[in-house]
């Protein structure tokens, strides 16, 4: 039988099997791919605590639907891409180097089409992702916003993990434990 984590998220349960990782630390893995039901909750529940934001700005690929889902809700049109490889409409767009993020190991870039730079320039927004662990993919998403002359008024996330649910500065639905 699979290991799994039991989390309430705002009133819905969700089994998330438990998962290790290279470093030897084990997580409860959330994956919104698929999930129609958790994934339209978890957007309308953020979209109640998203407060002053013009655009929103997610991480390929976890972040996607989500970040739909809060967008429509909000009533906003468009949302911004960080994409995690250069694209061929993507050669005129920004990019950023960071960290590496609790389940990639490794350094990573972001790359923005210069289509969602001009989105962000000038702009309120609000960063959207599924996990916050240690705050590494964050900071990339940070760094490109500011490179794209963007605001950031709020910074959602369905969970936080281990350490990062005593951020002040971010916004999550619910907690779970590194294991």
């Amino acid at each position: 039988m699979e290991e799994v984590f039991k989390v309430d998220i705002k009133g819905v349960e969700a089994s998330l099997p438990i998962l290790p990782l290279p470093s030897g630390v084990k997580i409860a893995f959330f994956n919104l791919h698929g999930n129609t039901f958790l994934t339209e909750h978890c957007g309308k529940e953020l979209a109640k605590v998203a407060g002053d934001v013009e655009v929103l700005v997610t991480a390929e690929s976890k972040g996607l639907q989500l970040t739909h889902v809060l967008a429509r809700e909000l009533g906003m049109p468009f949302y911004a891409v960080a994409r995690k490889s250069k694209k061929l409409y993507m050669q005129d767009g920004i990019m950023v180097s960071y960290g590496s993020s609790i389940t990639t190991g490794k350094a990573q870039e972001f790359y923005l089409s210069k289509h969602d730079a001009d989105l962000i320039k000038g702009k309120k927004v609000g960063i959207v992702d599924d996990v916050i662990s240690t705050g590494e993919s964050l900071k990339g998403l940070e760094a490109l916003v500011i490179k794209a002359g963007g605001i950031i008024t709020n910074k959602m996330f369905v969970l936080a993990e281990g350490d990062s649910k005593n951020r002040p500065d971010v916004t999550y639905l619910a907690s779970i434990p590194l294991l």
